[in-house]
């Protein structure tokens, strides 16, 4: 095949252009239906290295991730979490409050592997560059990082749970991480039994997907237009 004909490198096929949107529409919040499988270490370090290869700001990659797989450390996490978790349902009263008794917000216990992906707000790498103006360009960063490592983990047929209702003192404490480095993202992942076609939280009422189209402005802020926005809007099938 001749230089002018080989296709190009630089793009993706129909095929993998599928399969990264379907691992972006497919990716669920999973907090219960992991199995009792372990993940192999190059699949878990597979991910590791795609969440590495997420963007950040000025290259300078603050994240680290600590890999808790030890039963004592996450029954240690797990009851910094129903500790929260009981704070957090006082904020509930009524039908919101029953129906939040009932959701399932934790799998901490029943993934085989946990991850704390954390931001070293410290990091020089970069020289500064991109944080003088907005410093929490570090912390998106790493919040890119974990987008990055749950997408992989869709299309690896792995579950990811980010729990978002801990003590992050008390976490801080039990995962010996220093004063200066964030906890950004503390994660479940496993394999489970199935990958709900709608996300958990919708399925449940808890809230539903708001249309994009609402969420669409045109050079300015409010500037909103429907038949603008319209050839914008997602044609799955395409």
């Amino acid at each position: 095949m001749s230089i002018a004909t080989r296709p190009n490198p630089t793009r993706f096929s129909p095929a993998e252009r599928r399969g990264v949107y379907r691992a972006i529409y497919e990716r669920r919040d999973i907090r219960s239906n992991f199995l009792p499988k372990s993940i192999p270490d190059r699949i878990l370090g597979r991910l590791l290295d795609a969440a590495h290869h997420g963007p950040s700001v000025g290259f300078m990659q603050p994240w680290d991730f600590i890999v808790i797989r030890d039963p004592s450390m996450r029954r240690s996490v797990h009851q910094c979490f129903l500790d929260a978790n009981c704070q957090a349902a006082e904020r509930y009263s009524g039908e919101r409050r029953a129906l939040y008794d009932t959701l399932k917000l934790a799998g901490i216990l029943e993934a085989p592997v946990n991850l704390c992906i954390t931001c070293d707000r410290q990091r020089a790498r970069g020289a500064g560059l991109g944080r003088q103006t907005d410093p929490a360009t570090d912390l998106y960063s790493t919040a890119c990082a974990i987008q990055n490592l749950w997408l992989a983990a869709r299309a690896e047929s792995l579950g990811v749970g980010w729990v978002s209702i801990l003590d992050f003192g008390r976490l801080r404490k039990l995962l010996e991480i220093p004063d200066h480095i964030v906890p950004v993202g503390y994660l479940c992942v496993g394999y489970v039994s199935e990958f709900p076609q709608r996300p958990d939280l919708e399925s449940v009422g808890w809230e539903s997907r708001e249309s994009i189209s609402k969420l669409i402005h045109f050079d300015r802020w409010s500037c909103r237009d429907e038949q603008r926005a319209s050839p914008l809007l997602p044609r799955r099938q395409e």
